[in-house]
This record gives C-alpha cells, structure tokens and sequence, in this order.
C-alpha cells in the first residue's frame, strides 16, 4: 500500500484523488456482476415470479416450447432427416459387404444345415450344385431386400416424424437438465461473457477517473 501511495505522489497527484483509482475496480466489479446475473437469468427464476409492473421469469424456461419447435424443425430440416436414412439403408442393404455376408451364410445353410434335415442330400451335394444353389438364393435375395428396404424406407418416412420427437423431447426436459445441457455446451462463452462484463467496466471507470482526474 505504501509502494502504490509513493507511486501516487511521484506521479504529482493528491490524496484527494486517491479514491478516484478505485472507480475502475468497481467499473470491473459492476461489469462483471451485471453479466453474471444477466447469464443467471438465462436459466433463473425456474418459475414465473410476478412483480408489480412485469413478471421475472428465466429466458430458457419461459421459452422452452418454442425452442423445443425451433430445435425440431432445425433437426428434421437440416441436420438429420428421414429420407437420409432410407437412402442410407437401401444403400447398405444393397452393397456387396452385405450380400457377401448372406451369400456365406446361405452356403453354410446348404452345406451343413441341409443335409442334418434332408441327410439324402449329402449324397448329391456338390461343389458346384452348392454354388448354383447359393447363386440362385442370393439373386432371388437381393431382389428381396431391395424391395423390403424400399417398403420399410415408406414405412420410415410415414410413422417416424423427427421433428415431433425432438420437440417432445426437448419439452420434456426439466428445467435443471436444459440448464445442464445449455451450460455443458456454453461455459466457455458464458465465462466470456462475465469476462469482458468486467472489462468493459473496467474500461469505463478508467475513463471515468481519468475525466475527473484531468477536471
């Protein structure tokens, strides 16, 4: 304290204006506490609180159902969508990965499973009728995939409305859990937000002090 007093004087300004130096940690304090509560208030009161000209209500809360809208349509319209989906599953269900897979199991079908059921097979049972057989199953399945992943894909696009769901989740959420999620996603930008409060106030009671100061 004596070092900042002796700073002061060497400076050639009076005791006097000592109190002035503190306008920008008080600037700072105001700024932060004004954004601190304004970032609270995102999220608080969780209930209406009527007062005599307004009602205190937290933004979020307040406003949870047509953010739950807005996040729907978003959601359905463009970050993930039914029609996605479908194309995606025709286009896997389609792919030699999987046919791979059926042609296997078919011909494991033919060779072990058969002939447990129908044991005369065996005696028949080549490689190359095993190959037929299995060429025959796999076009005839791949013609039936094709067509039930089409009628699943129509069946998709008409019982399954994503917009709908997000909106019935996101109403769903309790206040403390929008709070948790918004606050996981955010900390960081609502510690900036304090930050540059306290900045900015800062700022403003420099300018202050100096105006004084200078008058």
């Amino acid at each position: 304290m004596d070092v900042v007093v002796e700073v002061l004087q060497n400076l050639g300004i009076s005791k006097e204006h000592y109190p002035l130096f503190a306008l920008p940690v008080i600037g700072a304090l105001i700024g932060w506490m004004t954004n601190y509560v304004a970032v609270k208030m995102l999220f608080h009161p969780k209930r209406p609180i009527p007062l005599v000209l307004f009602t205190l209500h937290g933004v979020f809360p307040k406003r949870q159902k047509a953010l739950a809208q807005k996040l729907g349509s978003l959601v359905s319209s463009e970050l993930f969508s039914v029609e996605e989906v479908s194309a995606h599953l025709r286009e896997k269900a389609q792919s030699e990965e999987i046919l791979g897979v059926v042609s296997d199991h078919i011909e494991h079908i033919i060779r072990h499973k058969l002939p447990e059921v129908v044991p005369m097979v065996a005696m028949v049972l080549t490689d190359d009728l095993v190959r037929t057989v299995k060429s025959a199953f796999v076009v005839e399945l791949k013609d039936f995939v094709s067509r039930m992943t089409d009628t699943l894909s129509e069946s998709l696009q008409e019982e399954l409305d994503i917009h709908k769901i997000v909106e019935e989740k996101v109403m769903n959420f309790s206040s403390d859990k929008l709070e948790e999620i918004l606050n996981a996603i955010m900390r960081r930008e609502f510690r900036f937000i304090e930050l540059v409060g306290a900045v900015l106030g800062f700022l403003i009671g420099v300018g202050q002090m100096w105006y004084l100061l200078v008058l």
